[in-house]
């Protein structure tokens, strides 16, 4: 005699979940009847049904709420400022330009480390916020417009230009010695 397969659980409970499960119906809402001594309305033409579901944030927008979040919406909405006409120009805030590394002073920086003997030598500075920044020759640092002329495997030079024809300040940060 052959021996039989036992019966699987799970393939039970399947069969039975879609023998029990109604089929799909589509239920029609009955329609109102008509108000009496009122002229009957000419029937409103249909629009054809699309093609294809509209998938986008923009469908959304009609009305139906959604609780699914949209990867391409930004979190933070920029305000625009109003424009103001002056003769001179269009004025900018030089705030808004300015990178995080250009909003302290060049002295407040603290070098914490330096990679020398690669093409180019690299530092890590420290701003008074406990922020690092890893900076190459040719960065702008600090808020006087000042640019990284020079990484030594101890220090980096900064020149900040003047406002005339000078030659401007330089600053050199040392690394701090190994204790």
């Amino acid at each position: 005699m052959p021996m039989r397969k036992p019966i699987n659980l799970n393939s039970v409970v399947l069969l039975l979940a879609l023998a029990l499960v109604p089929g799909c119906k589509k239920e029609e809402a009955p329609a109102p009847a008509p108000a009496p001594n009122q002229p009957h309305p000419a029937p409103a033409p249909t629009p054809a049904p699309p093609v294809q579901q509209q998938m986008s944030s923009v469908a959304k927008a009609s009305g139906v709420p959604s609780f699914k979040k949209d990867p391409f919406k930004p979190v933070i909405v920029p305000a625009t400022p109003a424009p103001t006409s002056t003769a001179a120009g269009p004025s900018v805030s030089p705030a808004a330009d300015l990178l995080p590394i250009q909003s302290f002073e060049v002295s407040k920086f603290k070098v914490s480390g330096i990679i020398a003997g690669m093409r180019e030598n690299r530092a890590l500075l420290i701003d008074p916020n406990g922020k690092g920044y890893v900076v190459q020759v040719g960065m702008q640092v600090g808020n006087a417009n000042g640019r990284v002329t020079r990484i030594t495997p101890s220090a980096v030079e900064i020149v900040e230009k003047g406002a005339g024809r000078g030659k401007g300040r330089t600053i050199v940060l040392t690394l701090a010695k190994k204790r």
